[in-house]
């Protein structure tokens, strides 16, 4: 009881912090929209992302078509709000792959030490040998083209960076009195990892996880601009813009708009991310 107690105190004092930080709520609310929108994308709007209407092709902004049509009469609007449930979902799916095969490798590797930690900690070097971009690229050629090899791709490219993190967390906090203590009672090595050094670990991780999302859905769109991710007609903004790019000079609405919902949806998770970061270390409480 005393520990949930403790537990709803540091959350308040977390949301608190959070809340003082007006670049955070202000990328919080707006990005909050982009997933509502993303969610409810068939009663947002009255269009079917993937039906051409030639006759109206590359149509600037109107009222009938807010941001315009592209070069097959399509709906922007429309198919910016529904490549809006695909890119959040290749982040967050990437980026949860990431985290479970991650912190579980940085878990093992920083409380067992020794081989296991010098051939883990070597396996991910050798994964980040390449930038993270490149390593995607290198994984969806040899997979093939798809959503579902980006996702896996991406998830792979972010596991050393959450491996790393989690291996110094634990690093630190095994050498800390109550881990001493739950070893001298003869606690096994699962409920000390799963009970006092993954709770305890979990605000740097919630940190990265935030600003990695960001990088996720900026790496999926890039791959899906080079042909590797998500195939037409799929509304995805990546490869809006690459098949809209040849039509940039007569209809640019169709490669701003969706390089505008990946600036703001990348922003505002980085504000997020921000602000969480200050808000999770006591240190940088009077950091505005």
């Amino acid at each position: 009881m005393e520990e949930m107690t403790v537990r709803q105190s540091e959350t308040k004092r977390i949301m608190r912090q959070l809340m003082k930080s007006r670049r955070a709520v202000v990328g919080g609310i707006i990005l909050l929209v982009i997933i509502f929108m993303a969610v409810f994308a068939p009663y947002v709007t009255p269009y079917d992302p993937v039906r051409q209407d030639i006759r109206n092709r590359l149509q600037p902004p109107s009222r009938e078509h807010i941001f315009g049509t592209d070069h097959f009469g399509r709906d922007t609007f429309t198919r910016v709000v529904f490549g809006a449930r695909l890119s959040l979902r290749v982040g967050f799916l990437s980026i949860l792959i990431a985290i479970v095969i991650g912190c579980f490798l940085g878990l093992i590797a920083g409380y067992y030490g020794g081989m296991l930690d010098n051939i883990i900690m070597r396996l991910m070097d050798v994964l980040m040998a390449l930038p993270g971009f490149l390593l995607a690229l290198a994984i969806v050629a040899a997979l093939g083209p798809g959503l579902e090899n980006v996702i896996i791709a991406i998830g792979i490219s972010y596991i050393p960076s959450f491996a790393r993190l989690m291996r110094s967390s634990v690093l630190t906090i095994r050498e800390l009195d109550y881990v001493s203590a739950a070893e001298a009672i003869g606690s096994s090595d699962a409920r000390i990892i799963f009970r006092h050094i993954l709770p305890n670990s979990l605000n740097p991780i919630i940190v990265m996880a935030t600003l990695s999302l960001a990088g996720a859905i900026l790496s999926a769109a890039g791959l899906s601009f080079l042909g590797m991710g998500a195939q037409p007609p799929t509304p995805e903004w990546g490869s809006m813009i690459s098949s809209a790019r040849p039509y940039l000079r007569v209809s640019h609405w169709s490669v701003t708009i969706p390089g505008l919902a990946i600036f703001i949806t990348v922003l505002c998770l980085n504000l997020v991310g921000d602000g969480l970061r200050d808000a999770l270390d006591p240190r940088m409480k009077n950091v505005s």
